[in-house]
């Protein structure tokens, strides 16, 4: 008599599912890495169920590689691909961009939020950004400011 070991895993719902028949799943620290956003913050979208992940019998999380499509632009851009040494990087579509003289204004559109840069008109140019591009905004700061909503 043969037997064959199969893993299972459970969903969030509490399904259990053979392992070897799931999609393919991700480390939360790879999903991070594909995401381009760090681990840490990875983890809270996991414990606070804003990303699908499925336990390992372990009681891992482990993410199924197609719940991050709704996290990433169709055009098959990530962050990180510029490779910058920068790890706080926001991966988003281009929702606006207002030339005005040197300067020009780009709102990126990242998941529910927006996010605006000044740049140069030039990086514009040299960019050939468009509204509905992918791109990524590289966040390096010194300071945090508070404000009331």
């Amino acid at each position: 008599m043969r037997l064959h070991a199969c893993a299972v895993y459970s969903t969030d719902e509490g399904e259990i599912e053979p392992f070897m028949s799931s999609p393919t799943l991700l480390t939360p620290r790879q999903a991070a890495e594909k995401l381009g956003m760090s681990y840490p913050a990875l983890k809270h979208w996991i414990l606070a169920g804003r990303i699908r992940t499925v336990k390992t019998p372990g009681g891992h999380h482990r993410v199924p590689a197609d719940a991050l499509e709704e996290f990433l632009p169709s055009s098959g851009a990530s962050a990180g691909s510029a490779r910058i040494s920068g790890r706080n990087q926001l991966l988003g579509a281009v929702a606006e961009i207002a030339v005005e003289g040197l300067l020009a204004k780009v709102v990126l559109s990242v998941g529910n939020q927006r996010v605006t840069a000044i740049i140069t008109a030039d990086a514009i140019r040299e960019l050939g950004l468009r509204p509905g591009d992918a791109a990524v905004a590289l966040i390096k700061a010194t300071e945090v400011m508070i404000a009331r909503p």
